[in-house]
């Protein structure tokens, strides 16, 4: 058995990519559509027409792509790096870099947006689209990697969450999401009791002197509203929808309990199987899940790679 702490960063690695493989087959159904939520694995029950037919089972999608670019990019550099960043994620775009097989799935509009304009050389910082109507969950579905990696303090993780958002969604509200799911599953590492509230507190607290950033959370992300959502595509349902599935007394029922919201479901599973990872561990995530993703070979080194980091950096 590893190491809590290895346990906990592994989990939360593996758990967003088994989440994401988990939902892919399921994804655009509405909740009556779907089967019985004790069924859902990588393969559906006999009957159900599965979303991504040509896709084999247990494959992530681009949200696990987009995540482990973003892990190697901090690994390589040692930083954030958007340019770096955005570069490997426009090789994801065009060449399949991350992904299994080679194969890019189901990008989201405003991320092809935003990488096309990378292609065509727009600095990153100002790549991802920033209107209202541009707050999908894109950017908050990959955002674990650097809660796992990072070492700063809060104020220089909230900074470096809302910086990777702006490659691809660049509006404030995701900027935002992205921090707070940061500080969440930080606090969750560190066992806080009740650490969404306190990473709420910490928002909170950093962004005070920032109005138009606070008006954000206060009006459109309301952290305070019950944790319930809809499994949409929206960044602050997601956020919401992720809370109420990682909830659940363990990593299965979380996971049974995103995919059954319908609709985005392989990134509600991804967005709280990491954090279900982080709380239950490596060994808390189903052998036959773990067994059956896809992908191994390139997860394998960057998983070394963050362990080694993590033991290197004297984190805990």
């Amino acid at each position: 058995m590893l190491p809590l702490s290895e346990s906990r960063l592994s989990g939360a690695l593996v758990g967003l990519l088994v989440g994401d493989a988990l939902g892919v087959p399921y994804e655009f159904n509405p909740p009556e559509r779907l089967p019985d939520a004790s069924l859902f694995e990588y393969v559906p029950p006999p009957g159900f027409e599965r979303s991504h037919p040509g896709v084999p089972p247990g494959t992530w999608s681009d949200d696990g792509a987009q995540a482990l670019c973003l892990l190697v990019s901090l690994l390589d550099r040692g930083a954030l790096d958007l340019d770096d960043f955005a570069s490997r994620m426009a090789r994801w775009y065009t060449h399949g870099y991350l992904a299994v097989d080679g194969h890019v799935f189901d990008i989201g509009i405003t991320t092809a947006q935003a990488l096309r304009a990378v292609l065509d050389g727009e600095p990153p910082e100002q790549a991802g689209p920033s209107g209202q109507y541009n707050n999908g969950n894109g950017a908050l579905m990959r955002v674990m990697p650097l809660v796992l990696w990072h070492t700063g303090d809060d104020a220089a993780l909230v900074r470096d969450a809302r910086r990777q958002s702006l490659v691809t969604h660049g509006h404030l509200r995701s900027q935002l999401c992205c921090a707070l799911y940061c500080l969440w599953a930080r606090r969750t590492m560190q066992d806080v009791d009740a650490p969404w509230d306190d990473a709420v507190r910490t928002l909170r607290d950093l962004i005070a002197d920032e109005p138009e950033a606070v008006e954000e959370l206060e009006f459109s992300i309301r952290p305070d509203e019950p944790a319930i959502g809809e499994g949409s595509g929206y960044v602050v349902d997601a956020l919401r929808s992720a809370r109420w599935a990682s909830e659940a007394p363990d990593f299965e029922n979380a996971m049974r309990r995103a995919i059954k919201l319908g609709h985005d479901t392989d990134t509600t599973a991804c967005i709280a199987g990491g954090i279900a990872g982080l709380r239950f561990g490596l060994e808390g995530i189903p052998q036959r899940w773990r067994d059956g993703l896809r992908g191994q070979d390139l997860l394998a080194p960057l998983h070394a790679g963050l362990l080694a980091h993590r033991a290197t950096s004297g984190a805990r």
